[in-house]
């Protein structure tokens, strides 16, 4: 049986990438669109090498709503998977408005024309910031958010409040919230992974240009944290993993097994790791030794946040599998390979 097209907004990004490759590996056909904001043409070009054949692409700003109805007018497709956004939670806290105006206009015209189309299913790259600083760790999906931290994660909260009242007033509209914790690594091949313009904002890119030698040194955010070793704790999730995610989420949607029009999964792996100690681990995996120093703590980072992942694990038949030493070795070998080291 053929399976459904998939459109992936922002698809030429970090986990829009990976998305892209795991889904048509399992089947589906994917509509690609994406600006160039925030992601390089290298990204379509590393997703065709993998697949071994070309995709559709079409390069659109989902802010521009008039050239995105072309792509629906161009194209059939059942389900949309909306990545498109700004990310950064240091900026976001300096330029609000340009998070408030990128992130929720874009969205808003991806849900206003899957109305007008009658194109069902939603799905939105959601995050784990929608907690806030969480009073009970490990969060559920259950647990309460609390006031957002950054303006990047109160645009997370009120994309996922336009999407639950979406699917409660129109009666053909169905939406999966996604909340990813950390995405760490890179597709083995190394012809895809993060890429960050300018100064890294994550944790991990930053980790690789550090060993790179493009940063002098790798900055800690903290270390009087109340945690084991005084430094945040994250819950890192390999990136094949979370694409595997997107990938089971969509199944539900497309093969009507879902129990509610709007469903919202954790997509973590449950085990917190501290930053210090996730520097430990790449020094070990890949045998280097890195320059870091403690500084202040940063704006807008919570102390601590993992997933409690068993509604994902039981409800979509997922769980992460791979290794994080595995994954920081991927992430390791896609420096090298952008940096021809």
């Amino acid at each position: 049986m053929k399976k459904d097209t998939v459109l992936v907004s922002g698809g030429a990004g970090y986990i829009g990438s990976h998305t892209t490759v795991a889904l048509i590996e399992a089947g589906y056909d994917v509509v690609v669109i994406d600006n160039f904001s925030n992601s390089e043409p290298s990204a379509i070009e590393g997703v065709e090498k993998i697949l071994g054949r070309k995709i559709t692409f079409e390069q659109v700003d989902t802010c521009d709503k008039e050239a995105l109805r072309g792509v629906f007018e161009r194209h059939e497709f059942s389900t949309v998977i909306h990545f498109a956004a700004f990310k950064a939670v240091g900026e976001s806290m300096t330029e609000p408005l340009k998070y408030y105006q990128n992130n929720l206009v874009s969205y808003m015209n991806v849900l206003e024309l899957m109305k007008e189309f009658k194109r069902p299913n939603v799905l939105f790259s959601s995050s784990a910031t929608v907690y806030g600083e969480a009073e009970v760790l490990p969060v559920t999906e259950q647990t309460p958010r609390q006031p957002a931290t950054s303006p990047y994660g109160n645009t997370k909260q009120m994309a996922e409040d336009i999407l639950r009242d979406c699917c409660a007033a129109y009666p053909d509209f169905y939406g999966i919230a996604l909340r990813y914790f950390n995405p760490v690594g890179a597709h083995p091949s190394a012809l895809i992974g993060e890429l960050p313009r300018g100064v890294p904002n994550n944790l991990v890119p930053f980790i690789t240009q550090t060993a790179a030698g493009v940063r002098e040194c790798l900055s800690v955010f903290g270390n009087d944290y109340d945690t084991p070793d005084g430094s945040c704790l994250r819950d890192f999730i390999d990136v094949l993993d979370l694409a595997k995610a997107h990938v089971a989420a969509v199944d539900r949607m497309t093969q009507h097994k879902m129990d509610a029009k709007y469903e919202i999964f954790n997509i973590g792996t449950g085990r917190p790791v501290s930053v210090l100690e996730l520097i430990t681990r790449f020094e070990k995996a890949n045998g280097l030794k890195l320059p870091y120093k403690i500084v202040g703590r940063r704006s807008g980072d919570v102390p601590a946040v993992w997933a409690d992942t068993t509604l994902a694990n039981k409800v979509l038949g997922w769980k992460a599998e791979r290794d994080l030493d595995d994954t920081l070795r991927s992430a390791w070998a896609w420096e090298k390979h952008l940096r021809n080291l």
